[in-house]
């Protein structure tokens, strides 16, 4: 499973569980096993770098759990499980660029109070003749 460029799981560290899946859906229901129970143990994993495992588990701890149920087939709920993970995974190894605060140009700050200027006549202009507010 690819999680993104730098980073690709082998399915094979992946533990499935497959459950009845509780709610309404009659005999299929009862007898077939559609709930999928995913998990992903981090720590033991062999295919993440040390940085990507090491920012897996400050955010994620030593193992991830997933739980799909929501369809019928048991195919499209291991679909819906591994797209769950992959999204997870990819949103814990995203690093977020730190914002450098910089200050408005010369220029922004002319514009900035020439639109001022410009929307203060405009509204000037809408009052009554002779109104001195």
């Amino acid at each position: 499973m690819r999680v993104n460029r730098s980073c690709a799981i082998p399915l094979r560290e992946l533990t499935w569980k497959f459950t009845a899946s509780g709610g309404p859906g009659g005999q299929h229901a009862n007898t077939a096993n559609t709930k999928v129970d995913l998990r992903f143990d981090i720590e033991e994993s062999e295919s993440l770098g040390p940085r990507q495992k090491a920012r897996l588990l400050e955010k994620l701890g030593p193992s991830v759990r997933i739980t799909s149920s929501e369809r019928r087939s048991q195919l499209q709920n291991r679909e819906l499980a591994l797209e769950r993970l992959r999204t997870i995974l990819q949103e814990a190894l995203t690093i977020e660029r730190h914002r450098v605060a910089t200050k408005p140009s010369r220029t922004a700050k002319v514009k900035r109070v020439e639109s001022k200027r410009r929307r203060s006549e405009v509204k000037r202009g809408r009052q009554k003749p002779g109104d001195d507010s």
